[in-house]
């Protein structure tokens, strides 16, 4: 296929014979595409950086920005990568980055990012356990940095609060009842329901709860399609939030959205759960951190229940509405019905972090 490049790695062997696209969000304005590209000696991963248009493109909860600390700016991840920070920042506990290849920048303003192409097993076909030892080398990884996230400009800084004044959640509209009473919403228990719309109603009471966690450095976007299983290591991949944040924000995030979408089966939620939870404390342990394991257990409720608490009304919403659910390039479902089915786990979950946050 026809790519346009700015430049080539030396990897690929001077030209391209192939290229498939990578799925990726294809509605954040921040990423220009992601493709893996094979030449005569060898393959590479092409990510584009897309720097914010003068005409927005991509969705509204996706946009890009020039200013540094912005949730979703647009240079984080090719900074995280050429200053070497991707490599080092977790690599003690063995975590690792893709190497990059080459960078290049486009006239248009895009910037190249060459990766080396990382493939080992994808984190949606780990097992239980496999995934619980990611957790213990990232709680080993993150217990060096408490209460001493590097002073880089470019790093996020209170990415949960940006993230939800103006990504996803953004969209949600809900007034009284509805869709809370709505008869499709009868699959998930009344109580469950109960503690989600209070959830939704006191989303800035959690937020602030999971903000008082103690912080660290965070990838901010943990889930299983950007890990990738070497050997023992673990290759993480996609650096474009990374930022300051809270301990077990990232775990909370790994639990929710290795089901959200379909991507694991939801029946191993309360297993998913239950071994990252206590590995991620173990791994705390393992990198010197000494405080308490409850105090862990609350910021990931704190954390999971403040980013999501726009999921179930936008769930409910857009099934009541559409008939549909699901993400355009990751969603499983194919109604909206058996959606709903298929995640009454994962929104009690939700409740009952919210439940364990709120007074």
């Amino acid at each position: 296929m026809e790519l346009p490049h700015q430049t080539l790695p030396a990897q690929l062997g001077g030209r391209i014979e192939a290229a498939e696209v990578l799925t990726h969000n294809q509605g954040n304005a921040a990423t220009g595409g992601i493709w893996r590209v094979h030449g005569p000696t060898g393959s590479a991963v092409l990510k584009v950086a897309r720097p914010p248009a003068t005409v927005p493109v991509g969705s509204p909860a996706w946009q890009t920005s020039d200013e540094p600390t912005h949730w979703n700016y647009w240079q984080r991840e090719a900074l995280a990568y050429t200053t070497g920070f991707a490599a080092s920042v977790y690599a003690d506990a063995g975590i690792a980055a893709p190497a990059v290849l080459d960078v290049a920048h486009r006239p248009d303003g895009a910037i190249e990012l060459w990766m080396a192409d990382a493939r080992g097993a994808p984190g949606m076909s780990w097992s239980v356990a496999r995934l619980a030892h990611f957790a213990r080398q990232l709680g080993a990884a993150q217990a060096r940095w408490v209460g001493r996230v590097p002073e880089l400009p470019w790093l996020s800084r209170r990415w949960l609060s940006q993230y939800l004044a103006e990504g996803p959640g953004r969209g949600v509209r809900t007034g009284g009842d509805e869709p809370w009473e709505h008869p499709a919403a009868a699959v998930w228990p009344a109580a469950v329901r109960d503690q989600l719309r209070r959830l939704w109603v006191q989303r800035h009471a959690v937020l602030a709860a999971a903000e008082a966690s103690p912080r660290t450095v965070c990838h901010l976007d943990v889930w299983p399609t950007n890990l990738i299983e070497d050997g023992a290591s673990t290759v993480l991949v996609d650096w474009s939030f990374t930022g300051e944040g809270g301990i077990g924000e990232d775990i909370a995030n790994l639990i929710v959205d290795s089901v959200a979408d379909g991507l694991m089966d939801a029946a191993l939620l309360p297993d998913i759960a239950a071994a990252v939870t206590e590995d991620y404390i173990a791994g705390l342990r393992d990198g010197g951190w000494t405080g308490a394991p409850d105090t862990v257990r609350q910021a990931i409720a704190a954390c999971g229940a403040a980013k999501y608490s726009w999921f179930a009304p936008m769930t409910l919403g857009r099934v009541i509405r559409d008939g549909t659910f699901g993400h355009p390039q990751y969603g499983r479902d194919t109604t909206g019905a058996s959606a709903l089915l298929r995640l009454e786990g994962l929104v009690t979950l939700l409740a009952d972090w919210a439940r364990a946050t709120l007074p």
